[in-house]
Parts: C-alpha cells; structure tokens; sequence
C-alpha cells in the first residue's frame, strides 16, 4: 500500500519538490466549483420529505426543518433550487445577535457622512488659492454622482423578497440560535411579502427611483422605498431543537422532522450516490461500525461518515491501528 501522507514531519523538501503534486482530488461535496450541484444530493430523502416540500411549494409558506447537526436539513434548500432550477441560493445564518432588519437590508450610514465631509472639505480646498481646481472638481463630480443608493444593500432575505417571475430559494439557517424575538419579528415579514427601506421612502417625493446593491451582487431599482415580492419566495429554515419557537410563528410554517438515519442500506445509498462506491468489504465495515456507535447511544453526523469513506476509497491507508485511529477519529462522538 502507498504512503498516504502529503505532510511529513521528518522530511526534507528541495526547492525543486511539489509536496502537493500526490495530493487526490478533493471530495465532491468540497469541491466549490460545483458546490451548489454538491450541496443539492441531500443525503437522504423520503416520501414524507417530498411531500412537505411540495405541500410548502404550494401554499407560499416556509418548511422548518428540524433535526440533528448534520442530517442534511440545510441541504434540501440547495436540492430544491437546483431540481427547479432557481438558480443560487440566499443564505442567512442566524447568530443570537441578528435581528430582521439585517436580513433584509444594510445602510452605511457612516460611508455617506465620510463621503458628505469630504465634498465640504473639496469645495473648501477649492477655495484657497493655488488650488488645483480641475482635480478637485473631477473629485466633486465623483462624489455627486453617488446617490444613496451606493450606501444600501439588501440582505438575503430582502433580496429574496425583490419582485421576480420565479421565486427565490432562501435559507435561514439555525434560527434556534437567534435571540428570543427574531422568529416573531419575521411574522410580519411573512404575511405582507413585503418590506420598506425607511431611508428611501423619507426622499421618495424627490427620488422616486433608487438602484441598490443585492445580496448577489446584482443592481435592483426600488420604486417609492418598498419592496413587494410577485412569487414569494421558498423559504427553508432550519433548526437544531436547542429551544423551543412560538406557536404564532410554528402557525406560519410547514414544519419537517428530519431523524437519523440508522438503517445499514440506506447508508450504503448514500456513500453509492455522493462516491460512486459501496460495495467494497471496507466499506461495508465501516458502515457497521457507524451504526454500532449510533446505538450506544452517539452524536454522528452522515458526513463523518462519508468522510471516512472517503479516505478508505482512496486506497492509502495503513493496514494497522493507524487506520483505527484515523476513521475513529473522523466517527468521534459530536456530543463529546
């Protein structure tokens, strides 16, 4: 069996070496230029997932899907943009210091008065004598031609809400993470379809029209500071359980349970369909040992498992407790 490592501690390198030239390709699941693609092969699926997400599709609602770190509850929003073909998912990943307006829109307010006191400090220096007139009017022009549309851009959920024919897919991620009134303060957000850009609608009789930066990157006109969505949006949030949600909020939403998968065969599935491999002995046995540790009761997560399936398939691990350490390291314990 060949030396599986790349990094070597006792060995020298010459200028002339490649130390990465052995190193495979990486996984498919990390390779970024076809992350989205990767993302969409959810691991698992059954009838009553796809149930949910059509039931969801349908009725204009958001699906929450709960269930274990690493089950796959995030990538069914990249199966479902990419089955639909809806193009690039929005992601909001929820911390316990968001709040709704940072998901639908950012104002630099602190750019704008940087950019105010430098034209005041321009038109001064235009002033003085010997001044250099043509530059500084160059710069003047600049800053003029900078409407406060430079100084917004729409958050994942606001560009999620943009009038489009097709829907967005947006993914609110971890939202059992956010701080006690986040869920309800989307409430609003939900039912109307709606939001405005306060900022805007203040210079709306002045500036009827403003283009603003999505969160893509795209430039958006926004009419009189509101925003109203034509096909709202297929929204998929996802929760690990750590707390409980409101009933005013879990009312507004089509709510999936993702479990563990424990059963031998359909993790098979799963290594055959993201590997092109399951058949082998080793992996047959590795699989035995991944649900072995689900009894004891553990935390595992499928991508421990197909991590350490990756690396066996790659055919240079050592035939000896090395190898036992390295997959047991990979199948520790979450919890732990």
């Amino acid at each position: 069996m060949s030396d599986w490592k790349i990094f070597k501690l006792d060995e020298e390198i010459s200028p002339k070496d490649d130390p990465l030239k052995d190193l495979p390709k990486p996984p498919p699941w990390r390779d970024f230029k076809m992350w989205q693609e990767q993302r969409g092969k959810v691991l698992q699926l059954g009838e009553n997932e796809e149930r949910m997400i059509n039931a969801a599709l349908y009725l204009r609602r958001p699906l929450l899907i709960t269930g274990p770190p690493g089950c796959g509850k995030s990538s069914i929003a990249y199966a479902i943009a990419t089955k639909l073909k809806l193009g690039e998912v929005l992601r909001w990943s929820i911390n316990s210091r968001s709040i709704v307006r940072e998901g639908l829109y950012e104002y630099d307010a602190i750019a704008r008065l940087r950019d105010a006191n430098l034209e005041q400090q321009l038109r001064a220096n235009l002033r003085e004598q010997g001044a250099n007139s043509e530059e500084i009017n160059k710069q003047l022009e600049e800053l003029a031609s900078y409407d406060i549309g430079r100084y917004i851009r729409l958050g994942p959920l606001g560009t999620a809400l943009l009038p489009r024919l097709r829907p967005s897919v947006l993914l609110i991620d971890e939202i059992d993470k956010a701080d006690i009134d986040l869920p309800n303060d989307l409430l609003h957000v939900f039912e109307e379809g709606s939001y405005e850009i306060p900022e805007l609608k203040r210079i709306a009789k002045q500036k009827k029209s403003v283009t603003v930066l999505t969160d893509i990157g795209e430039e958006k006109q926004i009419e009189e500071g509101l925003i109203r969505c034509n096909a709202f949006p297929c929204i998929v949030i996802t929760s690990n359980g750590e707390r409980e949600l409101s009933p005013a909020f879990l009312r507004r939403c089509l709510r999936l349970e993702i479990k563990p998968i424990d059963e031998e065969e359909k993790l098979l599935q799963i290594i055959e369909k993201h590997l092109s491999a399951s058949n082998s002995e080793e992996i047959k046995q590795l699989v035995a040992t991944f649900t072995e540790k689900l009894q004891e009761p553990s935390q595992l997560a499928i991508d421990q498992l197909l991590n350490a399936a990756f690396l066996i398939l790659q055919g240079k691990l050592p035939d000896d407790t090395e190898r036992d350490d390295i997959v047991e390291a990979i199948l520790r314990d979450l919890s732990q």
